[in-house]
């Protein structure tokens, strides 16, 4: 609690009724529910608290009067705490806005927003508004109002997340704030992707956020690895639709995905990873050089990235377009979706804009159509569709749509009105629901009333199967997966199209793995079914074809499908059991058939085999610094939830130094004993890249990432160790600087400036920030010094660890040039 807080719950006390106590708001760091809004346009500012009393929750507002401060009013709260306090111009009244979160769940919150008025204060939030995690913000040299980004909590660690704003009386969805918070989201599912590959939730949603922040190459690959390597999730069509909305490219199939033989592979090198191209042998025909590398598309294009720009290569490596856009997707019937300086456009082969203007967005074409998002002056948003030449020929009229499939579109007109609309833009059908999901075989999941059950309509809006089920997927081979429970435990079950179980609704999860075949799934711990599934092969009639012996199984395609056990990651058959004739691999991870050889993602690295086990390549486990200094990467696994990948240098003339570096390193990276063949209570994923080397200062991160089964979200760690690779010590942030300087005052003063000025700083909380540590978390580069902090510091969970770049250039007058650290990389 700061000082300001502290003050104010002081003042706030003798206010409340008798029995009464300030409720206290956990995170991000314990603090008193006490804060200051100008709720109205007097120019002065009210105090308001949350108390609690017998259980209840209140809203105590206290304003200055001309006899003293009075209290204004006092209004009745939900839930059992508060989780979030604050005050943001939202609404665009003349005043403030008090933004509440009520704590209904242990990681669920109620929210109201609570407008002044001549009555008081109105909670003017739609009822049903939860979230898990919430977070105000607002656009740099915007209008003032600001932006709300919810964080809905799905499965393991996955969230949903909504950016809002207020329009027309009401929460609206804010797609011009998208790619200024997404990227935010991307983040923190690219670590989780990291440490988790086989979670295809952990996929769905990276590809949907990196969608949404107009990163269509990344969010291609990630929804390419949600359908090869993964069971799909929430569903093959849902995936199959994002996919389309991404990259669909011109003419592809699961056959044709590659043509020209080449292949994208990452190298560990003294200056990070960077991607070049393998042939079918393994040679590296395309050198290492690109910070980011796609596959080739059918057309013999991929996307690279070189200094965090996209640009397309052809098979010789030679630029078709130069990387000079933000992102350049994949190609889809001749066309890709570009961001040109923060405008969406299409491109043709040769790299021509064919579209006459930017878009807020733009998806791949589809069947002719590639639908857009307009956004006016006044912020109001609309779908419309383009087509290949970049005309508007379906106007922006939509407040939601999706891609053409067979000639047809799910758009939403307005608050339950859902429409099926074709080509032309004509209305073919409409359904006055609130919700209605994507078609599957015919059908459409839908409900009746706001947070009701799902049920399932026909084409026509004919309400086919009663709404019955707490969570319904779409059909798929005459078949759906739905949940009956709406406790904490699932009830997955599989039904017909006339509603009736095929498979009774008794499992933790069920995946429909496409060519006739499920994985029905058992909870590892009945008791704590959080923790995950063990799966069996059945058929569509729910006979199962195999044990359940598989902790992951991805989607059929030719016959074969991606199995790992707690030992080993292989292909299964349509028995249910190994397909005889391919590798058995050993580790966990996905395969997946590119144009007719295997790429192995096992145990968070990447390495491609011929179909007879042949190893055609693998990413390289010695890092070359300078003669005869080198890194070898190390692998400990003792548990099937437990890997770490640790550093052991190599080269050092003085042995013993060296051994205690490598020592050091061990434990730095948490290798430590871990029990073997025993179901641990979390997961820990740990890893390490060369940051920085020069002279004879080798820079490592050493990264993790724990989570602890069944909680909200795991906690990621990272340290760098400054290693002089002369006499192996092991420097420290004050050692940079001059004895006696105050280099904790200077470096704390320009990063306040920093967080005051930079709005890419905007997500740290106010007031969080107090200072850096004389001890703070650094790593250095050629020319800078970085500060930065843990999650939840000075920032929300998903901000990972903000950064502070400062160039030596700047502090010059503090540096100790004459001692160890400088000198360790300075001639």
């Amino acid at each position: 609690m700061n000082g300001s807080n502290a003050r104010l719950a002081q003042f706030v006390r003798p206010y409340l009724p008798s029995g009464a106590e300030i409720v206290t708001i956990h995170q991000p760091r314990p603090h008193e529910a006490v804060i200051t809004a100008a709720l109205d346009d007097d120019q002065c500012s009210e105090i308001i608290a949350v108390y609690s009393l017998e259980g209840q929750q209140y809203l105590l507002v206290l304003q200055l009067r001309p006899e003293g401060w009075k209290v204004l009013q006092q209004v009745k709260g939900s839930g059992y705490g508060v989780t979030l306090l604050h005050a943001a111009h939202v609404t665009g009244g003349k005043g403030q806005q008090l933004i509440v979160g009520w704590q209904i769940g242990s990681i669920w919150s109620h929210l109201s927003l609570y407008e002044w008025s001549r009555d008081g204060l109105k909670d003017v939030a739609p009822e049903s508004t939860v979230f898990s995690y919430l977070e105000v913000f607002h656009l740099p040299g915007g209008d003032g109002r600001a932006f709300i980004a919810t964080w809905n909590h799905d499965t393991g660690e996955a969230y949903r997340v909504d950016i809002m704003r207020w329009e027309n009386g009401s929460f609206a969805p804010a797609p011009e704030a998208y790619r200024y918070y997404y990227p935010k989201v991307v983040r923190y599912y690219e670590r989780l992707v990291r440490l988790h590959p086989t979670y295809s939730f952990y996929w769905y949603y990276l590809a949907d956020a990196q969608w949404k922040a107009g990163m269509l190459e990344a969010a291609f690959r990630s929804i390419q690895q949600a359908l090869r390597f993964e069971n799909p999730y929430p569903s093959r069509e849902e995936l199959i639709r994002l996919e389309n909305e991404i990259l669909k490219a011109l003419g592809w199939g699961p056959k044709t995905r590659l043509t020209v033989g080449l292949f994208p592979a990452p190298v560990k090198t003294a200056h990070g990873r960077r991607y070049g191209y393998i042939d079918r042998e393994g040679k590296m025909t395309i050198q290492p050089q690109y910070e980011d590398a796609g596959i080739f598309q059918s057309n013999g294009l991929a996307t690279v990235r070189v200094n965090n720009y996209a640009g397309l290569i052809d098979a010789s490596g030679e630029y078709v377009v130069k990387p000079i856009y933000e992102d350049i997707g994949p190609f889809s019937e001749g066309r890709a979706v570009i961001i040109d300086r923060g405008d969406y456009k299409l491109m043709d082969p040769a790299g021509r804009i064919v579209t006459s203007k930017g878009y807020s967005y733009i998806s791949p074409l589809s069947e002719g159509r590639a639908m857009f998002n307009k956004t006016d002056s006044q912020g109001n948003s609309r779908y419309g569709y383009l087509d290949a030449y970049g005309a508007e020929v379906i106007p922006p009229q939509f407040e939601e749509a999706g891609d053409f499939n067979h000639g047809k579109a799910l758009v939403k007109i307005k608050d339950n009105e859902f429409a099926l609309i074709g080509l032309d833009g004509k209305q073919l059908s409409t359904f006055n629901f609130p919700y209605v999901g994507p078609l599957g075989d015919g059908l459409l999941a839908f409900q009746e009333q706001v947070n009701g059950k799902f049920g399932y309509i026909d084409e026509r809006g004919n309400i086919i199967i009663e709404p019955a089920f707490v969570y319904a997927q779409p059909f798929q081979e005459g078949r759906a997966v739905v949940n009956t429970s709406e406790g904490v435990r699932s009830s997955y079950g599989l039904i017909d199209k006339q509603g009736k179980f095929i498979i009774e609704p008794v499992y933790n999860e069920i995946r429909q793995l496409g060519e006739e075949r499920l994985a029905l799934g058992k909870a590892i711990d009945e008791a704590k079914p959080y923790i995950g599934s063990i799966f069996a092969i059945a058929n569509l009639s729910g006979k199962l074809l195999s044990d359940f012996i598989y902790d992951s199984v991805g989607d059929y395609k030719n016959g074969l499908a991606s199995a790992s056990d707690r030992n080993q990651t292989y292909w299964i058959d349509r028995s249910g059991h190994a397909a005889p004739g391919y590798p058995r691999l050993n580790g966990s991870g996905t395969l997946t058939m590119l144009d007719g050889i295997i790429q192995a993602n096992i145990d968070q690295r990447t390495s491609y085999w011929d179909c007879t086990g042949r190893l055609i390549w693998r990413p390289n486990t010695v890092i070359p610094l300078r003669e005869p200094y080198r890194v070898r990467e190390e692998k400990y696994k003792p548990n099937k939830d437990y890997l770490v990948y640790y550093p052991h240098v190599e080269g050092m003339s003085d042995l013993a130094a060296q051994q205690s570096v490598n020592e050091k390193l061990k434990e730095l990276s948490l290798v430590k004993p871990v029990p073997g063949h025993v179901q641990l209570d979390y997961a820990y994923n740990g890893d390490f890249e060369v940051e920085f080397f020069k002279k004879d200062l080798l820079v490592l991160e050493l990264n993790g990432y724990r989570y602890p089964f069944g909680a909200a979200h795991g906690m990621p760690t990272k340290q760098y160790a400054h290693i002089n690779l002369v006499n192996g010590h092991m420097y420290e942030l004050k050692e940079l600087f001059k004895p006696g300087s105050d280099y904790v005052k200077v470096l704390s003063d320009i990063v306040g400036r920093q967080i005051k000025e930079d709005p890419q700083y905007s997500y740290v909380f106010p007031g969080a920030y107090k200072g850096i540590r004389p001890d703070q978390p650094f790593f250095v580069s050629e020319n800078a010094l970085h500060l930065y902090f843990e999650p939840y510091e000075i920032a929300p969970y998903s901000a990972g660890f903000p950064t502070f770049t400062i160039p030596f250039s700047t502090i010059m007058d503090m540096i100790a040039v004459d001692g160890s650290f400088w000198k360790s990389f300075h001639a």
